[in-house]
């Protein structure tokens, strides 16, 4: 992939990685300054498949002058501890206790999502998982960010850019934007095949409530819709050029999905892991986390439109259509 625009080129960058998700892109863009977006994952054959490429490109690591992640996931960020370390990096401040692994942060998490899955009402044969929630972040980095961007944020050397922040898949989650060619770098926000799920994190240090993470991808999903996006370069599968039809395609699925939760709790009470069940019957056992994930994010979804309540007197908590009675 070579595309030219204002005398800019974007050069994609393909490397595997041992996720279900497949490969992931990064993107260099080579203007007044040589930008690398996305950092793969850390594994040495990542590693080298990624100097590979740079060198198809008439590029070598080294003339790389900064980086900029789209969100803190492993396959996004891993890399980064196999670049000189002079190298400024940019991203999300949410992104940094992640990147770092803070143990501040991190050493709260099990005891977090044990509650939670209370509240959810678990089966406790699935408590054990909470032992590896972390896992994946053995293909992160331990790097953190040099510099925290924020909406509407330039970066020097990359002319025409934005940066625009869209939580949802990850709390950290940004994009960059090309208005005059109409490119959106978009990282998981927007994917041809897949609709990327909002996944639970633990309250940010410092604060006390977790993000909505399905609110949060809603309201990007149309903060999108209000720009001219003519591409979407995506951190995993092809690039979408229907943009709005997507965009609008992603948002009658939330509706979808969002009206079988209500026409469950509509029969009966029901805990959040009972909503799980019924949704995801077929593979909450095997892709339980990233269930529970997308089944808090519908409750979510509908305790902020009124369209369902919420019973906390007793654990779990159970959710409903109509008014609890005193």
């Amino acid at each position: 992939m070579n595309e030219v625009f204002c005398k800019q080129e974007i050069k994609k960058i393909t490397i595997p990685t041992p996720f279900a998700v497949g490969d992931v892109h990064t993107y260099v863009i080579i203007s007044e300054k040589v930008t690398l977006v996305d950092a793969g994952v850390k594994t040495h054959q990542a590693w080298g498949i990624f100097q590979d490429e740079l060198l198809k490109h008439g590029l070598k690591v080294m003339d790389i002058d900064q980086v900029i992640v789209t969100h803190h996931h492993p396959d996004h960020v891993g890399l980064l501890d196999y670049l000189p370390s002079n190298i400024p990096v940019f991203g999300h401040k949410r992104a940094h206790p992640w990147m770092t692994q803070d143990l501040r942060y991190f050493s709260s998490h099990e005891q977090y999502y044990k509650k939670l899955f209370k509240e959810m009402g678990v089966e406790e044969r699935f408590y054990p998982v909470l032992a590896t929630v972390d896992k994946p972040l053995r293909f992160s980095c331990r790097r953190g960010l040099t510099s925290f961007v924020s909406d509407g944020d330039k970066l020097d050397g990359l002319p025409g850019w934005r940066i625009i922040e869209t939580p949802g898949h990850a709390s950290s989650h940004i994009v960059l934007f090309d208005e005059k060619s109409g490119t959106l770098i978009g990282g998981d926000l927007i994917l041809a095949d897949i609709s990327p799920n909002p996944l639970v994190e633990p309250p940010y240090l410092g604060e006390v409530d977790r993000k909505k993470a399905m609110l949060d991808y809603v309201q990007s999903i149309e903060k999108m819709n209000l720009l001219a996006i003519k591409r979407v370069l995506p951190g995993h599968g092809k690039v979408v050029e229907d943009v709005s039809a997507l965009l609008a395609t992603r948002l009658k699925q939330q509706e979808k999905r969002a009206k079988k939760v209500v026409d469950f709790v509509t029969k009966q009470p029901s805990s959040a892991y009972e909503i799980c069940q019924y949704l995801f019957s077929s593979v909450y056992e095997k892709q339980l986390l990233l269930t529970l994930s997308e089944t808090l994010g519908q409750i979510d979804y509908l305790l902020d439109k009124d369209l369902i309540i919420e019973n906390n007197d007793t654990t779990p908590f159970t959710y409903q259509v109509g008014v609890i009675k005193e």
